[in-house]
């Protein structure tokens, strides 16, 4: 996947939340300041400040493209994006609130792309990936699914060695199967067997359909009966903390408790050893600390119901990722393609285009202060 992407800076933590009425609230108290009250709520940094002029964002309609110290325009819809490992968020989509956006990424984004992310374990998932994630790897170039990102020629060296069509996707889910972070990154091994392909796509179906939560149209994977999640007692106002206790396989947010929690679920780490689920609380309660300040500390009084959904959804994907965890360490790829093999059909290596973004304007984007790209 030749065309990688640094992460979004965002440059103020305030423009993201697990919340979007929080994020409309902080776009109501904001535009409602003036002088140097709105210049504290709004943290300006070297890249932005309400003074600053920046573009529309691709694909989105912007509530203005003037300065926002001069017409910041209504609150735009919040658009939901991947903020942490395994934790969907929501983003104000305004370049003029964000350091740097990645346009070339907003302009590949719709339903028909995946996004890969270096954590520096993998990570795949539809929302745009927001913040100090890592690398992001568009499984497309260009939007409606078109010119997947790999060296060119590979998808067809693939089809005539393993005697049959493959996708895009296909290359993806052995992706999520047979790599492995390496000295130089991420590192995919490419089988010369057809079986162990066969054996590598199964499984990497598996994961990948676990990752995305069954993806757009598609049922959720769920654990078996007997094995899910449920609330056994809903949480009143709001959590004091998080806790598990692993001979009941509880987890509790306060009064309220869910169970089972399988114990994979509860230790499943990233990222240096941070338990994921500690971090999806600490990330929901963060309004909540004593030195939050500003706009950050506007969110909501008590615990969402929708959050609690969101929990049971998130116990399922680590509790099903955490079942797959010793087959996938257990997965070879078997005897090897060559480098001289691919050096031989042209794939390596690949054009230095392809490293580059492709020219992708099916749509007048409009700059600062309202003007518009002359083709």
């Amino acid at each position: 996947m030749p065309w990688a992407v640094g992460g979004l800076r965002l440059g103020r933590a305030w423009v993201s939340a697990p919340d979007p009425a929080a994020l409309r609230a902080r776009w109501t108290a904001l535009t409602g300041a003036e002088g140097a009250e709105r210049d504290r709520l709004f943290r300006p940094t070297r890249t932005r400040t309400p003074t600053t002029g920046a573009a529309a964002l691709p694909g989105r309609r912007s509530p203005s493209t003037a300065r926002f110290a001069d017409a910041p325009g209504p609150c735009p819809d919040p658009v939901r994006v991947l903020r942490g490992p395994f934790d969907e968020q929501w983003l104000l989509p305004d370049q003029r609130l964000i350091d740097t956006a990645r346009p070339e990424l907003w302009r590949v984004l719709d339903e028909h792309q995946l996004f890969a992310v270096e954590t520096p374990e993998l990570l795949v998932t539809a929302h745009l990936p927001a913040g100090r994630l890592g690398r992001i790897r568009p499984l497309h170039r260009r939007p409606g699914g078109a010119e997947p990102n790999f060296a060119p020629g590979l998808l067809p060296l693939l089809g005539e060695r393993y005697g049959g069509w493959v996708t895009p996707q296909d290359v993806l889910c052995w992706i999520l199967a047979a790599g492995r972070p390496g000295p130089r990154g991420y590192e995919v091994p490419l089988t010369g067997d057809p079986g162990r392909w066969r054996a590598g796509l199964e499984l990497g179906h598996r994961l990948l359909a676990v990752q995305l939560r069954g993806g757009p149209g598609a049922e959720p994977p769920r654990l078996p009966g007997g094995r899910r999640p449920y609330v056994r007692s809903a949480v009143q106002g709001w959590p004091d903390g998080l806790g598990y206790d692993a001979e009941t396989e509880t987890l509790r947010l306060g009064s309220g408790t869910v169970s089972p929690v399988p114990p994979g679920a509860w230790e499943y780490e990233v990222q240096g050893g941070t338990r994921v689920l500690e971090a999806w609380f600490a990330a929901r309660s963060a309004h909540r600390d004593p030195e939050a300040d500003g706009l950050e500390a506007l969110g909501p009084a008590e615990w969402p119901q929708t959050w609690t959904s969101e929990l049971l959804a998130l116990v399922t994907t680590l509790a099903l990722l955490a079942d797959l965890a010793p087959e996938r360490a257990a997965f070879t790829p078997g005897p090897l393609l060559s480098a001289g093999a691919l050096a031989a059909a042209g794939v390596l290596p690949p054009p230095r285009w392809t490293r580059r973004p492709a020219s992708v304007l099916d749509h007048q984007e409009e700059g600062p202060g309202g003007q518009f790209a002359l083709l």
